[in-house]
């Protein structure tokens, strides 16, 4: 065999069979479910990762279009190295799972670009059910399901163009759907009876940035959370709820202070680092006796650990730890929607024994640090012998001096509380926590900064509180003897309005959450309807975050309990058979492998009595062939038949599509039975040959 004939064999085995030829119609399919995979992840991509994926999207169409060739082979492998060179080299500051995303994107917009086969058509469509698959790691709103569930129906329709060839767009997607549909049930039994495991194995985590609070807080933190209008958390009570004033959501307690800068203390960051790897439940209080309330909260992912709880708050779940300094902590990052259950005892008090170590911590002082509030401290001290009376003293003071509450305060100097208390007197709650907090220690009363969210906004369609990001705010609490750690909240003295009536109270939300974020949702509160919808679709998000989210072993373990009673093996292979069978038994039915007798149209089943008379004589009716038609040939074969059929056919078109009044189609029906008689009789009576 020489050189030529080699060559020219191993072209010819390179080319694809007839059967294996993919059609222009999946071609197409093919274009349109590239762009519906890969939107959802555009988040993830790098820009390198989007430029390659244009580049093989742009390639495809134009082989679709016929404009050029497939790329060489040597382009691809080529593109694929560069790309896991870059990735490599970046995925240090992305992170390893979205390095890992980013990897099977790529693959997916080369392997896409090459094929050629029915075989890459179908690996094409494997590797996009990973990908839709991976979009659901943080991303499993009610909405985005829907959407997800839409790009897995077109995902599926490429498969099926394959075996349909050219067939209709509408029935290949009807089919895709319909394939979906059918796999629904099966999901559903499966998330109903499968038990909830930990994870074989871990995601490696995302580099991805963190929202909401910080573990430190300077004057302008908290303004900048203003602006945002994103939801943080959702709340739905069990009993009574609270009015809007006792709605402060505790979040991070800020103990040390640097003349900047509130931030954690040492001793509580050291205590978040040892529980990172402590599993099981920790109390570090006790819980106390009285008068409680519970509710449930739903946080959305923050990236971060702490949770969140009214006053004295103690966590059910296993993975929430009730901190020493009354704060929630969670044992990992909530990078998905977390639920977890919380008892608040409202009228206990909060470490009535304060430790010398605590003391000394909520005196400490930067030194040097703003001397005119130092200076105004004393003299409240002297003024004032009596803590308690000496706290309200300094409360009336932002109620009667000319301050003011502003999101946009101006600038301060490195003496930061004394500028704000003695030259601009305006700032936002920060600047009134930092500054009370600052003459409490200075005149020997143990304080601390608490920051978190107040109030929220109520959802009557589902009974649920929700809490954003606008809603942060800063606090104080003082260490008062016999009474523990007391809330004193400046921004009451300087803006009521804030605390009993929310946000939207004090501040326009254009010049706020509102501002740079002209197509948000709560825009539509103005517009009652619109408001109404809007809650509605909130609610129903709500319920699936609830319920389906947060559908845990005791969610699961109460929903069996309703619908079996006493769980036990054989109640549950009998239940989960019974309902496979079920699911069998439909699909079955659905592809024709079974069919169940229906009852027959009378006015049908009486043609097709006539029509099987005629056939035996040799005048079949034939497919698609209309009742009218079908009378014309007839009677040009067998004209003798001409006054009965006709009247046959005539009455039979009437009953079956004209418009008639009661009294007339009961004539018409009974005239029609003697018709089919008559007709009968004329063709077994008339001796005639087709």
């Amino acid at each position: 065999m020489n050189r030529a004939t080699a060559k020219t064999q191993t072209k010819t085995q390179a080319k694809p069979k007839p059967s294996q030829i993919i059609s222009r119609h999946t071609l197409m399919w093919l274009l349109i479910v590239n762009l519906s995979v890969l939107l959802p992840l555009y988040d993830k991509m790098t820009p390198w990762s989007m430029a390659i994926c244009a580049i093989c999207l742009v390639w495809r169409f134009g082989i679709f279009t016929g404009k050029v060739a497939k790329p060489p082979r040597y382009l691809v492998a080529l593109l694929a190295v560069a790309s896991a060179i870059t990735l490599a080299l970046v995925s240090s500051q992305m992170g390893i799972l979205n390095g890992l995303i980013n990897l099977l994107i790529l693959g997916y917009a080369l392997k896409y670009i090459e094929v050629s086969e029915h075989r890459d058509v179908r690996a094409v469509v494997m590797v996009g059910f990973f990908l839709i698959a991976i979009t659901f790691i943080e991303k499993q709103s009610l909405w985005f399901t829907l959407q997800l569930l839409l790009v897995a129906s077109i995902n599926l329709s490429v498969l099926v163009s394959l075996y349909l060839g050219g067939d209709s767009w509408g029935r290949t997607a009807r089919l895709g759907v319909k394939l979906i549909l059918q796999s629904l049930p099966l999901a559903i039994l499966l998330f109903i009876v499968l038990p909830r495991l930990p994870p074989l194995w871990l995601v490696p985590k995302a580099t991805t940035a963190q929202t909401g609070l910080s573990d430190s807080v300077a004057f302008g933190d908290i303004g900048q959370l203003t602006r945002s209008p994103a939801l943080a958390f959702r709340v739905s009570f069990q009993g009574v709820n609270p009015s809007n004033q006792q709605l402060y959501w505790r979040a991070i307690v800020l103990e040390d202070y640097d003349g900047s800068r509130w931030t954690q203390s040492q001793s509580t960051k050291l205590l978040h680092q040892q529980l990172k790897f402590q599993k099981g439940r920790n109390d570090f209080r006790q819980r106390p006796l009285g008068r409680k309330f519970q509710y449930d909260v739903i946080s959305e992912p923050t990236h971060q650990r702490w949770l969140f709880g009214l006053d004295q708050a103690f966590g059910s779940h296993q993975d929430v730890i009730n901190m020493p300094d009354g704060s929630l902590y969670s044992l990992s990052n909530l990078d998905q929607e977390y639920q977890y259950h919380v008892t608040t005892y409202p009228d206990a008090p909060l470490s009535l024994n304060l430790s010398r170590e605590s003391r000394w911590r909520n005196l400490k002082l930067p030194k040097d640090s703003n001397p005119k509030t130092a200076q105004l401290a004393e003299q409240f001290t002297r003024d004032y012998p009596d803590p308690s009376a000496r706290l309200s003293a300094m409360m009336r003071l932002f109620n009667q001096s000319p301050y003011y509450y502003t999101l946009r305060p101006p600038a301060v100097g490195p003496q930061q509380i004394d500028d704000f208390l003695f030259e601009n007197k305006a700032g936002f709650c920060v600047h009134y926590a930092s500054a009370f907090t600052f003459m409490a220690r200075r005149s020997g009363i143990p304080a601390r900064l608490v920051t978190g969210y107040q109030g929220g906004e109520w959802n009557q369609n589902a009974q649920y509180l929700s809490v954003y990001q606008y809603m942060a705010h800063a606090w104080v609490e003082v260490w008062l003897e016999d009474q523990g750690w007391v809330r004193f909240d400046p921004t009451a003295m300087i803006a009521p309005g804030r605390i009993e009536q929310g946000f939207d109270a004090v501040f326009t939300p254009e010049q706020s959450y509102l501002m740079n974020n002209p197509f948000n949702s709560l825009r539509l509160r103005q517009y009652p309807l619109l408001n109404q919808i809007r809650l509605s679709l909130a609610s129903i998000n709500f319920y699936w975050s609830k319920w389906v989210l947060g559908f845990d072993n005791d969610k699961q373990h109460e929903l069996l309990e309703r619908l079996l009673g006493q769980i036990n093996m054989t109640k549950m292979v009998l239940f989960v058979g019974s309902i496979m069978a079920l699911i069998a038994l439909l699909i079955a039915f659905n592809v024709g492998l079974i069919s169940f007798s229906r009852r027959q149209d009378s006015l049908v089943a009486a043609f097709e009595q006539i029509a099987d008379l005629l056939a035996k004589r040799g005048l079949g009716r034939k497919i698609n062939e209309s009742p009218t038609d079908y009378g014309k040939r007839v009677l040009g074969q067998a004209p003798q038949l001409n006054i009965p059929l006709s009247a046959f056919i005539d009455s039979y078109m009437a009953l079956k599509y004209r418009p008639l009044s009661p009294d007339e189609r009961q004539r018409h029906l009974q005239r029609f039975k003697q018709q089919v008689k008559q007709l009968g009789s004329a063709i077994h009576r008339h001796p005639w040959t087709s």
